[in-house]
């Protein structure tokens, strides 16, 4: 993912209410995002998608979609 990409997300979720933002002004800038309640409550669903995703197995190469 490119940080442009990575931004972009994030505030998505910061305009959902997922996740803080906390600017540090520091040299060089720091910033940190939290999740929220809102966000917490995802944690068990995501915890539920990597679980699935662990369990598919990989595509044969050659294979597509």
């Amino acid at each position: 993912m490119s940080p442009h990409t990575l931004t972009s997300r994030l505030r998505q979720f910061e305009r959902h209410g997922i996740v803080t933002r906390t600017t540090y002004a520091e040299i060089p800038p720091r910033v940190e995002y939290a999740l929220t309640p809102l966000g917490e409550g995802l944690l068990e669903v995501l915890e539920a998608m990597g679980t699935w995703a662990m369990a598919v197995p990989d595509p044969e190469p050659g294979v597509t979609a």
